[in-house]
């Protein structure tokens, strides 16, 4: 599977135990490989079987894993009517890293102690990435899917609409079958086809599966040593640096080159220190590390120097505002204090979004799919029209600005 069907995927699943998904959809103007699809479910199950002893699992395990398969309609629902992310960073990031959340964060760390140190040892990936995406996925394990695992991929592979994606997350399935890792009659998940306390697919489990408790199988369903253990070595394979830091809280001065913040390379954190960017705790020890600045609601509200760590919660989930909100939540659990907000102009409504990525999409700007969501192509679209106004480029989308162009 490629990185981008990967990470697309992770974005189906990641929200859908909140009810917020963003769309994951082949990207334009790529071509999907060829995967059978649709018709008889019997037909579809029979070459699903075929390709997966082809890949060496026996038959009787396949036909163990499909029997009694069916198309979950309610799958295909959530598919169709998946809503759209469109909280601002302060909004989505104070419900999401609440206190009670911190609190239970800070006593799972204490609790499995012995298992964070083997995970940081053994892969580089410190308690608080680990167990920030812990929280936000399923509150700890609280709320993992109630939609059968297989059933979900079978109705999603045989689905036309995103075969090749979901295919292979079925087959990887049946391969959890013959681990004695999935239970194709009982085990549930998110609809998309995620599995346990961190929300993982099939595929990934099956590379990345850690066996933490010793029981001879990954059961990231019940087991907190094979959920953690196995993050972290996904996390690792995403390219997580050990001993390096991933968000830093700083304060802006009022002149910058704000068309140069965003996700953008070619700026080191030093480079933003002779700015006068400024780290809240004081920490200028990473100067030589390529760093962006981050401004999730424009210059005049909270600000991030984001480090090259920072690029495996964008492989984990493609929404800019979940992934800025599990970082920003890392460095809570680490012992950073609350961000500071500061005073963000008013952003814009739905409609007036819309509006907004019209009008610059009319411009000539990339701007991807007109949804009102303020997203990585809308932002850098409005920072070169901002440069065009004589504005500050800073890519947040104010009332004034849409008025102004």
């Amino acid at each position: 599977m490629t990185v981008t069907a990967r990470k697309a995927l992770l974005t189906l699943g990641l929200f859908a135990l909140t009810g917020t998904s963003a769309l994951a959809q082949t990207p334009a103007g790529s071509q999907s490989p060829a995967v059978a699809c649709g018709g008889d479910l019997a037909t579809f199950l029979e070459g699903v079987k075929s390709e997966a002893v082809a890949k060496g699992i026996p038959a009787d395990v396949a036909d163990r894993a499909l029997a009694g398969a069916q198309i979950d309609l309610k799958v295909l629902s959530r598919d169709r009517g998946q809503g759209v992310f469109k909280q601002t960073f302060s909004e989505f990031s104070k419900r999401t890293v609440s206190k009670s959340r911190l609190d239970i964060g800070a006593q799972k760390m204490k609790e499995y102690a012995g298992v964070f140190a083997r995970a940081e040892q053994e892969f580089g990936v410190p308690a608080p990435v680990i167990t920030a995406f812990w929280a936000m996925e399923t509150d700890f394990g609280a709320v993992q899917g109630d939609f059968n695992t297989r059933n979900a991929l079978v109705t999603l592979a045989h689905d036309c609409r995103r075969p090749e994606m979901f295919r292979p997350q079925l087959l990887s399935a049946i391969e959890m079958v013959q681990h004695g890792d999935l239970d194709p009659a009982t085990t549930t998940g998110a609809w998309a086809g995620e599995i346990g306390q961190v929300q993982m697919l099939p595929e990934d489990i099956v590379a990345y599966g850690v066996d933490g408790d010793g029981d001879g199988h990954v059961n990231l369903k019940k087991s907190a040593p094979d959920a953690i253990l196995t993050a972290a070595k996904f996390i690792q394979s995403l390219g997580f640096k050990a001993g390096e830091p991933w968000i830093q809280e700083v304060s802006v001065p009022d002149q910058l080159p704000w068309e140069k913040t965003g996700l953008q390379p070619g700026m080191k954190a030093g480079d933003w220190f002779a700015l006068g960017v400024t780290p809240r705790d004081g920490d200028t020890s990473n100067s030589a590390l390529e760093a962006s600045l981050v401004l999730p609601q424009g210059r005049k509200g909270v600000a991030f120097l984001t480090y090259p760590n920072f690029k495996i919660y964008l492989e984990w989930n493609q929404s800019f505002i979940y992934t800025t909100s599990a970082a920003y939540f890392a460095t809570r659990l680490a012992g950073a204090p609350p961000y500071q907000q500061g005073n963000p102009e008013p952003d814009l409504g739905d409609a007036e979004m819309k509006a907004l990525q019209t009008r610059l999409q009319a411009l000539g700007h990339n701007v991807g799919k007109i949804d009102g969501i303020l997203g990585s192509g809308t932002r850098a679209a409005l920072q070169k029209e901002q440069l065009k106004l004589g504005l500050p480029a800073d890519g947040w989308a104010t009332p004034d600005l849409l008025n102004a162009l």
